[in-house]
């Protein structure tokens, strides 16, 4: 694990002024000093000796407190003087909250913000947020310096309304400190948020080793790791080795960039909205004793992703709508002469391009002298195809676990009460998300020391088209994918969210409502979910476990959503069903059926409820 060594002691990010400690577990502080220094810890009127490893990394061990304080955590040096300290720690319940953007969603965007705003002040609630950050390894300190603040008009509004709503209920339910932890990122797939262990038991070694040689040496990874980009390139355009625009590209028709900007912003063109690959092209001529220095390429922020060459040689490829591009290029790509900048840069979502301005574009020598590249490109339109090209394991938002390196690894072996996990939007449409989510907890109760750690999966909120007919949805088989993840971890429970979508906006407010039902799982309270079906007389019947009272159907003698299915993917056809207790029964319409689907539709219309107001979330179980 990557960190500095620091002669200072210090104690580590998650120990700060305000700190919730979780209760009624071992206690592990942990911080920095001087190789092989002696310290002493002392936490609510106890002693713990510590002495920090050849690294400086040192730990001390406390025996479970119940809930209480406030304490001043204190680190006495070997001559006995305080040498670090925080203030006002107080020990109770602590909470992960952690995905992509419905996690991450801020309360000022939140349902009701502003009858809300009125009960924010509470010092028993405190809120912990961790800045956006990636690394290819696993780091001890986070890129900022994030700090435990008490839930008030100043710290609520930024902070995760999923998050703050389920940590305000506990708050009031259990009458003990409440601390809730943020680390969330829009967009992200699960993939990077695994723990490096986890990466090699989903992706295997191979991938492994190539993010390992990413670290050491990016332009090397990047050539090990284009073969696979340019066969995708190559199928997707038909272009034969040695024809694509990287080695050819005089073979394209170019058009000079209107400016240096995102190319939505363009004007006399047809780029608005545009989502889709662009390749775009820059001549620049060197001297011979400029090209022998090698030389840093700038392009400033690009929007989202690009694979750059030069003369035809590959020199990276990055995925961020943030980070600004600076390439360390050799000599042996450059000339003396003429030389050929040609880059494929593709968009999925909002702005896309060059975010500029044109004098973030340069090239930089080792003797000091610069070359402006801010003017001059071209391009040409590669494709409308959004996304679709292989993305590497340094990749920012979907590398292999970049994110959990920067962000969750540095809170170290905290104990928690619990993780809230809303996430899986970007994850849609590939398959096996049940076994990355398991490998995602099993990697995480292992950094928090704790095999039974409950984790709290949100179910996809339904967004999208609605269907008239039965037909595949990629978003009803990840929530069914994270069903079986829940069905096969007793410490894993689905939080059903269904009902709570809004067809056109993939961020739905409400999250008060998804809060309290966060809430209600953390108090292991149950909520309905399939256990399974079988012919009964002329009928098939869907028995379900954890109902509150009985199912009912809101507003219709019939439950609907409900599918027979034969052998046949094309087999599924609508079937009547009627609520009885804590089961379904589905006429049985004479056709083949081995399948029971229910709401398997981005957007499904369900009216299927418990007596706790639950729903119950798409699944597809065989009939037995």
């Amino acid at each position: 694990m990557a960190g500095p060594t620091l002669a200072q002691v210090a104690l580590a990010p998650t120990f700060t002024d305000h700190a919730v400690i979780q209760r009624g577990q071992p206690i592990l502080v942990s911080g920095t000093a001087a190789p092989v220094e002696k310290l002493t810890v002392r936490l609510a009127g106890k002693n713990a000796t510590a002495t920090a490893g050849g690294d400086g990394y040192w730990q001390a061990s406390f025996a479970a407190l119940p809930a209480g304080g406030p304490y001043e955590l204190t680190v006495f040096g070997a001559d006995g003087r305080v040498v670090a300290a925080a203030k006002d720690v107080v020990i109770g319940d602590v909470w992960l909250c952690s995905g992509q953007s419905n996690m991450e969603l801020p309360v000022r965007r939140a349902l009701d913000f502003d009858n809300q705003a009125a009960a924010f002040a509470d010092p028993g609630l405190r809120l912990f947020t961790v800045d956006k950050a990636t690394a290819t390894t696993p780091q001890r300190n986070f890129s900022g310096q994030p700090s435990w603040l008490p839930a008030s008009a100043g710290s609520v509004p930024d902070f995760s309304a999923a998050c703050y709503y389920m940590a305000r209920d506990l708050r009031a339910a259990r009458g003990v400190a409440i601390g809730a932890i943020d680390a969330t990122w829009g967009g992200t797939q699960i993939r990077a948020w695994l723990t490096p262990a986890a990466t090699r038991t989903i992706y295997g070694q191979g991938e492994a080793d190539l993010l390992a040689l990413f670290t050491r040496d990016p332009l090397a990874a990047n050539e090990a790791f284009f073969p696979r980009w340019a066969d995708w390139w190559r199928k997707l355009s038909g272009d034969a080795p040695g024809d694509e625009p990287w080695n050819k590209p005089g073979r394209l028709k170019w058009t000079p960039f209107p400016s240096i900007s995102y190319w939505d912003e363009w004007k006399g063109t047809n780029f608005k909205g545009f989502n889709g690959y662009v390749w775009a092209r820059r001549s620049v001529t060197l001297t011979a004793a400029q090209a022998a220095q090698g030389a840093t390429l700038s392009l400033g922020v690009i929007d989202d992703s690009d694979e750059t060459f030069v003369n035809g040689k590959v020199v990276a490829n990055t995925f961020s709508w943030s980070d600004a591009r600076r390439y360390a290029v050799p000599a042996s790509h450059w000339r003396a002469g003429a030389n050929e900048i040609v880059m494929l840069v593709g968009d999925s979502w909002g702005n896309g391009g060059f975010q500029g301005p044109a004098d973030a574009l340069k090239l930089s020598f080792a003797d000091g002298s610069e070359i402006p590249i801010g003017d001059g490109w071209s391009y040409a339109i590669a494709t409308t195809q959004a996304g679709g090209a292989p993305r590497p394991p340094w990749d920012q938002i979907a590398g292999l676990g970049l994110i959990h390196n920067a962000m969750v690894a540095p809170l170290g072996p905290i104990r928690l009460d619990g993780i809230a996990w809303y996430q899986g939007e970007a994850d849609v449409g590939m398959p096996g998300y049940d076994a990355r989510l398991a490998a995602l907890i099993e990697g995480w109760r292992g950094q928090f020391g704790a095999r039974d750690l409950p984790l709290l999966v949100v179910g996809l909120a339904n967004f999208g088209d609605p269907v008239t007919k039965p037909s595949e949805s990629g978003w009803a088989m990840l929530r069914d994918e994270q069903r079986r993840a829940a069905d096969a971890d007793p410490a894993m429970t689905l939080v059903p969210a269904l009902d709570l979508g809004e067809r056109l906006d993939i961020h739905p407010a409400n999250k008060i409502e998804l809060g309290h039902r966060l809430a209600r799982a953390a108090e292991r309270k149950p909520s309905p979910h399939v256990a399974g079906a079988a012919r009964q007389g002329g009928a098939i019947v869907v028995r379900f476990d954890g109902v509150t009272g009985a199912l009912a159907s809101w507003s219709s003698a019939q439950a609907v959503g409900f599918e027979l299915c034969g052998d046949a993917a094309d087999s599924c056809r609508f079937a009547s069903a009627i609520a009885k207790g804590a089961a379904v029964e589905i006429a049985d319409d004479g056709q083949p059926a081995t399948r029971v689907r229910y709401a398997w539709a981005d957007t499904p219309v369900v009216n299927l409820f418990d007596g706790a107001n639950l729903p119950v979330s798409s699944f597809e179980i065989p009939i037995r």
